[in-house]
């Protein structure tokens, strides 16, 4: 199996935990475009990100972002000055554009304990959305 199959199908093995308390606490609410999902699996980030993907420690405010409704006291408080291991990875898909972010540890949905393992939130935009932010073919050289 190659890098980029095996990825596939750890997602696929990691999508049958996605958790809907903390795709509603840690995305938008009403996205624009596309959607959101957080799942999440026991394995280490080291397991899941693949090999080209930087693993770095971030803040947790950083790590999580401003795009979700969460308490962000709680959130900080929660990690008591501990970084978050992060890795950001995309693939393009079936004609559809995935956008990962993988956060280790993580924590649980009520904010009150961090988990082992790696939380996994995944945006997918359609076809539609490739063609906007790509623009139009170029229209000709230039000499």
């Amino acid at each position: 199996m190659h890098g980029s199959q095996m990825m596939y199908a750890i997602l696929i093995m990691i999508a049958q935990t996605c958790d809907p308390a903390l795709t509603a606490l840690f995305t938008p609410p009403h996205p624009r475009v596309g959607r959101y999902e957080v799942c999440t699996s026991i394995d280490p980030i080291e397991a899941l990100a693949e090999r080209a993907w930087t693993i770095e420690a971030l803040e947790p405010l950083d790590a999580f972002g401003h795009a979700g409704p969460y308490d962000r006291f709680a959130l900080s408080r929660l990690y008591g000055g501990r970084r978050v291991r992060v890795a950001h990875g995309w693939h393009e898909r079936d004609g559809e554009f995935e956008s990962i972010t993988l956060l280790s540890p993580y924590p649980d949905a009520s904010l009150t304990h961090l988990m082992p393992g790696t939380m996994m939130i995944r945006a997918v935009y359609p076809p539609s959305f490739l063609h906007l932010r790509r623009g139009p073919a170029p229209a000709a050289s230039f000499r």
